[in-house]
């Protein structure tokens, strides 16, 4: 959701200066009004929206639920969430399907929004629901938009109706009207009518879409709308509900760089429903649009139930029983692990679904620095290996570890890197699969899932288990010192200490220091 990176950036930084204040003055409140409206207004939000909801924010803000509320920066964002959502549609608003079938759809917009390969998108999302979708090429003009459409309807597995041959052949109303009446015989419930755009609105353009409509009475008229086209958004929606009106809205490229004021301005001014969202260049980069969802986005607070839904439509359930039996009988392999992670690339983009995830914004380097071809590589090094390898990882020697590299275009130091980190994963997951609390290396039970300990308490237990009864440093020059004080009888210093999360703290007069080891640990798990 890159389109709204920016916005989302200059509003959390605005939310945050607010959450150490025990109570918010008149003067907090208009401070953050005026960073939301510059935020909304650099964001290319229309004007008019920009102060309706600016002005409802600050009412509400200066109202008794922020006064009597226990955090009131929590109740400010609750009501920035509540505005967002109303701006953007409210409710999320379904296809209404014909009663008697075909269902008619019509997509309108200009050209360059991205029509035809949303018709493509929005066939295949109507397959996987179990319809019979059609798609009607009725933009006869653009040069090759009829091949296109074709192409694209094979590789959405969908049927496709194109009589006309286009590049400027072709009357588009009797394609559409045809269309229809074929679908009735070949028993599509769903027809998809793409029409032809234009570089700009024009009488031309509105007269033909106008035509078209009246000739099929489609039940959805859908305006697709380029998300990064800014202020001109509200102009294009305005003239496209003059001239020939429509039912919902979708947005497209809404995974683009720009700011995404059409998506937070559409909805307002035309009153129609955003319903649709293509969020890139695949197929399957769409969804249906959720205004909470997309407020919760916004404001960096997640989208759990997209990610969930995501998930589900990628792993089965029964699969997922299995893997966790896996786990828990220490019997998951590298085979397991490439099922596993092709699944995870049909919920689409890893770093798309992170950002998902509520306090993405915090990871924003991370995430901006991620290599979605990672994943690639990492696919590429376990099908380079055979069944017994990928089975049985202790029979990678240095000889096979040496082919697998050159099979998979990558080093034997990426193959190592692969396998250790399988190995730490099994480990970590056979844990928690048993309901324990998974150790860090280095560093005993992972920090904020319980078990206490620390680094300290971890190598004591240990000096214990091989009935030494004595914690031994791991800092060399330490650990010398303390043998030769018990070469001495005298017990070394800082012995006895309890140690507390990270080895710091905990009973005694210092505690158990970290070690440099330890701090090594730290930082890498840090990501420094």
């Amino acid at each position: 959701m890159a389109t709204f990176g920016t916005l989302s950036d200059r509003l959390t930084a605005t939310f945050s200066a607010l959450r150490t204040k025990g109570k918010l003055s008149p003067a907090d409140v208009d401070g953050t009004v005026r960073e939301i409206r510059k935020a909304l207004l650099d964001a290319d939000v229309a004007l008019p929206v920009v102060k309706d909801f600016t002005a409802a924010v600050r009412e509400r803000a200066l109202g008794d639920e922020v006064n009597k509320a226990l955090n009131p920066a929590q109740q400010v964002v609750q009501i920035v969430n509540d505005e967002l959502i109303g701006i953007l549609g409210g409710q999320q608003r379904r296809l209404q399907f014909a009663k008697n079938p075909p269902t008619v759809i019509m997509l309108a917009g200009l050209q360059g929004a991205g029509k035809t390969t949303l018709a493509g998108k929005l066939a295949q999302w109507l397959k996987a629901d179990g319809h019979t979708p059609l798609l009607v090429a009725c933009d006869l003009q653009r040069p090759n938009a009829v091949q296109q459409l074709q192409v694209v309807a094979e590789q959405a597995g969908v049927a496709v109706f194109a009589p006309e041959p286009g590049n400027g052949v072709g009357d588009p109303v009797r394609v559409a009207k045809d269309a229809v009446k074929h679908a009735a015989t070949a028993l599509h419930d769903v027809v998809i009518v793409d029409t032809a755009g234009r570089l700009g609105v024009d009488a031309e353009l509105m007269k033909q879409a106008g035509d078209i409509r009246k000739a099929i009475d489609p039940d959805e008229v859908l305006f697709v709308i380029d998300a990064m086209i800014g202020q001109d958004a509200v102009a294009t929606a305005k003239a496209f509900q003059e001239g020939v009106d429509f039912t919902g809205v979708v947005l497209s490229k809404l995974d683009g760089d720009a700011r995404g004021g059409a998506a937070l301005s559409v909805a307002s001014v035309t009153g129609r429903p955003i319903m649709f969202a293509s969020t890139g260049e695949g197929l399957g980069d769409f969804e249906p649009f959720y205004p909470d969802r997309m407020a919760s986005r916004i404001l960096d607070l997640g989208d759990i139930l997209t990610l969930i839904e995501q998930a589900q439509k990628a792993f089965d359930e029964e699969d997922a029983r299995k893997t966790a039996e896996k786990f828990a009988t220490d019997s998951f392999t590298l085979e397991d692990f490439l099922v596993q992670m092709q699944q995870l690339k049909q919920m689409g983009s890893l770093k798309g679904m992170l950002g998902m995830l509520p306090g993405a914004r915090g990871m924003r380097e991370q995430l901006d620095n991620f290599d979605e071809r990672e994943l690639v590589r990492t696919e590429a090094i376990i099908q380079s290996m055979t069944l017994a390898e990928r089975r049985m990882p202790k029979l990678l020697n240095g000889s096979r570890r040496l082919r697998i590299a050159k099979g998979s275009g990558t080093t034997v130091t990426e193959v190592n890197a692969l396998v250790n980190r399988f190995e730490q994963a099994a480990k970590m997951m056979k844990t928690v699969a048993k309901g324990g609390v998974p150790q860090v290396p280095g560093m005993g039970p992972m920090p904020g899932m319980g078990g206490g300990g620390g680094a300290a308490s971890l190598r004591k237990a240990q000096a214990k288990k091989k009935g030494k009864g004595a914690s031994r440093s791991g800092n060399p020059a330490k650990r010398a010192a303390e043998e030769a004080a018990r070469a001495q009888g005298v017990k070394p210093a800082g012995a006895g200490a309890s140690g507390a999360g990270f080895g710091l703290g905990g009973g005694g007069a210092a505690g158990a220091q970290p070690t440099p080891e330890d701090l090594e640990t730290i930082q890498r798990l840090l990501g420094r």
